[in-house]
């Protein structure tokens, strides 16, 4: 086997021991954190098939984060006023089954990614970094400016969502959830990657001239990619704001974006679960440093910047080879 794929496997069962064992020393607060970095990977595994395969930096992925995480919170807003979201001619009820709300969020976001890749496709480089992180700002300002669902003050869940035969206020409930979805969505990025698409996908990134001579659009190729990432991330989007049980401005913020890049970066650009990895280191370092410096970041970027000199594979890339592999 490949050190990868055995790096790989350790990295995916990293998650539920550590989950089980917070579990039999009875530690919600660890199974909670542990959630939390497997939906920031979710996130990250978005972003990864635009960044990683298609090369596309983008600096706007929290306007689907953010919209995510708003199609949750409006919809079981309106479920717990009860309240319908639209009263006119139509009556749209809110709801707090989380199938329905994943798959608002999903559509939403997708239709919004859309929207935005294909106008800020039709730039490259650094323009293509600036028109997405403008889109992310103007969400992040719209979403400051909507008092009906706390503007800057954000909204809060009292209950989170339901989905059928788990409780999901039980913090090893919901993990297992989540882990499951992200466990669904890496098959399918690994997939998608090996597929036509993804081979064409890369090789679009690698010279755009080359893929148009054999009769493949690089415009419709990237433009699918944004979209399938804009989804992706905004179902973790959904996901965050029923583990918080809250949904701000911030999770539009560029900020967010920015760390979501810090994923890829220190887990490996283009790797699989290099978005996994990144995140758990990222989160762990969050747990260890958080409590000696308010600071804890400045170590974050140290380490970031260390990788990006000196092990440009990434975490996975330094330890497993400078081969890319989606095992």
């Amino acid at each position: 086997m490949r050190r990868e794929t055995i790096l790989n496997a350790v990295l995916y069962l990293a998650m539920p021991v550590a989950a089980a064992l917070a579990f039999a020393m009875d530690e919600p607060f660890l199974i909670t954190l542990i959630t939390r970095a497997a939906i920031f990977a979710l996130a990250a595994v978005g972003l990864n098939l635009a960044l990683g395969l298609g090369g596309l930096v983008s600096l706007g992925h929290a306007a689907f984060f953010g919209i995510g995480g708003y199609a949750m919170g409006i919809l079981a807003h309106h479920a717990q006023t009860y309240s319908p979201m639209i009263d006119s001619w139509i009556v749209i009820e809110g709801t707090k089954s989380m199938p329905v709300i994943w798959l608002v969020a999903i559509v939403t976001s997708a239709l919004t990614a859309l929207a935005i890749g294909a106008l800020s496709l039709r730039t490259s480089g650094v323009y293509f970094i600036m028109i997405t992180l403008a889109f992310g700002q103007m969400f992040y300002y719209f979403a400051i400016s909507w008092p009906a669902y706390g503007g800057e003050d954000g909204l809060s869940i009292y209950v989170r969502n339901s989905f059928p035969g788990l409780n999901t206020l039980d913090p090893m409930q919901f993990f297992v959830l989540v882990f499951v979805i992200l466990s669904a969505v890496l098959w399918w990025m690994g997939r998608l990657a090996r597929a036509p698409f993804g081979l064409a996908l890369s090789a679009a990134r690698q010279n755009a001239e080359r893929v148009e001579t054999v009769g493949l659009g690089p415009f419709r190729l990237r433009l699918v990619a944004f979209v399938i990432s804009g989804a992706v991330t905004g179902l973790a989007g959904a996901l965050f704001a029923d583990l918080n049980r809250f949904v701000s401005p911030t999770m539009f913020s560029w900020q967010m974006s920015g760390e979501f890049i810090v994923f890829i970066v220190l887990g490996g650009v283009g790797r699989l679960f290099g978005p996994v990895a990144g995140a758990m280191l990222f989160v762990l370092l969050e747990y260890l440093l958080s409590p000696l410096s308010e600071f804890w970041l400045i170590y974050v970027g140290a380490i970031l910047l260390v990788v990006v000199l000196f092990a440009r594979g990434g975490l996975i890339g330094s330890l497993a080879g400078r081969e890319v592999a989606h095992d």
